[in-house]
């Protein structure tokens, strides 16, 4: 297919994805996988940022692409966030749009070309979506009730429908970012005193989501992700309240961060918990610290649901397996120590 125009990285979504299909036709439908397979993955959206800084990537055997330096070192997974409009005043990246559709295109492009599975994560938001907020986009500030659950499932389709007309479908699809709180607030926040009736709400969103998901592409799996680690009753009940609603998925999503989810022992217990309650394989979708324990205990669950893990931008922030500079330090090299003790591939 022909690269894209800085024209058509301007035009408005639902253009791109026709421009995009009449460049080349999406190809068949992909079967659906009947479960997932082994997860050593790295969330690295911060990259084309990094670049535009200067910031040129290396390991010892000198300068390379960080997708391939990660490769080489075991992950088989990359994540990649996306938000509505970064570009706006109040989003993510005002002006410059980074993780907005053209940059995800770009990104997937790159990630398929090393080789790797990806993993797609609609924030919803024009902005940061997390257990503290979950901004409406701009463009949906006005909608509610089945509206808001139509713009959900168009803005899912297109963007899925973009990722497959180039030849680059998402592996696995993330409905939402750490959504134990919620998500597109205020409609979907759980937070509050009538949080039953709003379940009903954040239900809606999700299943609309996910029908798109289906509907795009059936060979993607979907996650539902929320940032509970070790916080094993507060998990179930989420999940039994998704559960409740009809909500059907794939693959649980945690994050695990101690400060605010536990130690490792309430890690172990709580996602041994979720294994032996739900049909569904379990992922720490985010973490940073203690990384061996982490991959200690997601790769060691009942029943073979632990399937693994995504390492939270491990290019540039907490600790990272990169310096300042992009050479890769010691840390990285642990990540071939575990993708061989778990026979990653």
């Amino acid at each position: 297919m022909r690269s894209f125009s800085l024209n058509l990285l301007r035009r408005p979504l639902a253009l791109v994805v026709l421009l995009l299909l009449a460049g080349g036709a999406a190809g068949a439908a992909r079967p659906r996988p009947a479960r997932l397979g082994k997860v050593l993955g790295a969330d690295i959206s911060f990259l084309p940022q990094l670049e535009a800084r200067g910031v040129k990537f290396a390991d010892k055997t000198g300068p390379k692409d960080a997708i391939q330096i990660l490769k080489e070192h075991g992950f088989n997974y990359i994540r990649l966030r996306i938000f509505n409009n970064p570009a706006a005043d109040s989003g993510y990246s005002p002006g410059k749009g980074f993780c907005d559709l053209p940059h995800t295109l770009a990104m997937a492009k790159r990630v398929r070309a090393a080789g790797l599975k990806l993993l797609l994560d609609f924030h919803y938001s024009d902005t940061w979506a997390d257990p503290q907020k979950q901004f409406k986009p701009l463009a949906w500030k006005g909608l509610s009730g089945p509206a808001l659950e139509a713009a959900v499932h168009d803005y899912t389709k297109e963007v899925l429908g973009a990722l497959a007309a180039q030849g680059t479908p998402p592996d696995m699809v993330q409905v939402g970012n750490e959504i134990n709180h919620g998500m597109i607030w205020p409609d979907g926040d759980v937070q509050h005193a009538d949080s039953l009736a709003r379940f009903d709400a954040l239900a809606g969103l999700v299943k609309a989501g996910i029908r798109a998901v289906h509907e795009a592409d059936p060979g993607a799996l979907v996650m539902l992700h929320i940032a509970l680690g070790g916080q094993n009753g507060y998990s179930t009940r989420w999940l039994d309240r998704m559960a409740a609603r009809g909500v059907a998925f794939d693959v649980i999503g945690e994050s695990y961060y101690p400060k605010w989810h536990g130690t490792i022992p309430d890690l172990k217990a709580n996602l041994t918990d979720l294994a032996k309650r739900y049909p569904q394989d379990i992922v720490v979708v985010e973490y940073s610290e203690r990384k061996r324990e982490v991959n200690d205990v997601a790769f060691n669950l009942p029943g073979g649901k632990g399937k693994g893990t995504f390492i939270w931008e491990p290019l540039n922030t907490w600790e990272a397996v990169f310096d300042k500079q992009g050479q890769a330090n010691d840390m990285l090299l642990m990540y071939d120590e575990i993708s061989r003790k778990y026979r990653v591939k």
